[in-house]
């Protein structure tokens, strides 16, 4: 089966337009080095194929060359690439080329519309209150005294449990599971997601017949704040006797485990297989590149940075970029790299002539 190397294959992706150039420049907030009112743009794509009533955009120099042979009608780039920009091409200035992309490509892709309304599978206990403007698909669990707010669209087989509040614009994907959750305005859990089960808390005793693990009752809850988004298959445990946070505009990849009582502050980011475990504080700003693990009870400041596959072991501070397990400085970490190389190759020279050696530690003279 042959496949289209344009984005947004309309069987999935339904599309809007066309838009001037006066229509994608106000919509992005730039200015266009041209300016012909009658010219008219389709869709966007990247600039190895784009053609002349396509939009694309460039944010990476490695792909200069691309922009230099590109036959797109229009162009985001960084000011000082204008010149870059070849002259068939409309150039749309901007320091923040990916930004603009995001808003010019949602304006020809926008989230589909809700289709309002219950679907008549859903199971909607009665004292559920759900705005008559949200959309409950197929196969929907509706909790008792659960509340779904304005606009929001719970995808099918989704299970809200008993007390969840979601507020306005949500967007709970297909067999997602929430519960014990407050859940702000414009929050995103991608299909899969586990919000609010019970936080991994157990207290051990010895029996007879070895250990054995009692579980101990998780009495917190889950609050996200407005504008998150979890993704596919994450975990965001209930806290045990106090809650599980999430600050607001915070981005969580798919595959993430958040343990109980942590707290994540305004904005921060946790890529794919993050692990923070219970009560471990992440302040604002914070970036957890993929496959970080956080052990339970640290602390990491604001605006710090941690390296993929590193290691939280202690306390960080904030404003800072550590790698490596247990994480640490990055530069101290590159010291420690050189350091190692360098009594690797001394070691290589020491058993460069190990037999020498041998004789004459054997009496062999």
């Amino acid at each position: 089966m042959s496949e289209s190397v344009v984005p947004g294959d309309d069987r999935f992706f339904p599309r809007c337009g066309p838009f001037t150039i006066a229509d994608l420049a106000s919509c992005a907030g730039v200015e266009p080095t041209q300016h012909d009112a009658e010219r008219r743009f389709y869709r966007v794509a990247p600039l190895q194929v784009a053609g002349p009533d396509e939009v694309s955009f460039l944010d990476n120099p490695k792909y200069l060359a691309a922009l230099d042979a590109t036959k797109a009608g229009a162009v985001i780039v960084q000011p000082d690439l204008l010149d870059r920009v070849p002259q068939a091409t409309i150039g749309l200035a901007t320091r923040q080329p990916y930004l603009a992309w995001a808003k010019i490509a949602a304006l020809f892709h926008p989230l589909p519309p809700l289709q309002a309304g219950v679907h008549p599978s859903a199971v909607i206990d009665p004292s559920a209150r759900i705005d008559p403007s949200s959309e409950i698909g197929p196969f929907v669990v509706i909790g008792p005294r659960a509340e779904i707010g304005a606009r929001c669209r719970v995808g099918a087989g989704a299970v809200i449990g008993q007390g969840v509040v979601i507020g306005t614009d949500g967007r709970i994907g297909a067999h997602c599971s929430v519960s014990h959750a407050l859940i702000g305005d414009r929050v995103t859990l991608f299909a899969g997601a586990r919000i609010g089960q019970d936080g991994f808390g157990f207290a051990t005793t010895m029996t007879a017949t070895g250990p054995a693990h009692i579980s101990v009752p998780q009495l917190g809850r889950v609050v996200i704040a407005h504008d998150v988004e979890i993704g596919a298959n994450s975990c965001v445990d209930r806290g045990s006797a106090q809650d599980t946070v999430i600050g607001a505009g915070t981005r969580i990849d798919n595959l993430v485990q958040i343990g109980h009582n942590v707290r994540i502050g305004r904005a921060c980011v946790l890529v794919a297989q993050v692990g923070v475990a219970g009560s471990s504080e992440l302040e604002d700003f914070v970036v957890l590149a993929g496959q970080v693990g956080v052990a339970g009870h640290v602390k990491i400041g604001r605006a710090a940075r941690v390296g993929g596959q590193a290691g939280v072991m202690s306390n960080l501070d904030g404003g800072a970029e550590y790698v490596g397990s247990p994480a640490m400085p990055a530069k101290a970490f590159f010291r420690q790299q050189v350091a190692l190389k360098r009594l690797a190759g001394q070691g290589k020279t020491v058993q460069a002539a190990p037999k020498a050696a041998l004789d004459g530690e054997t009496g062999r003279n």
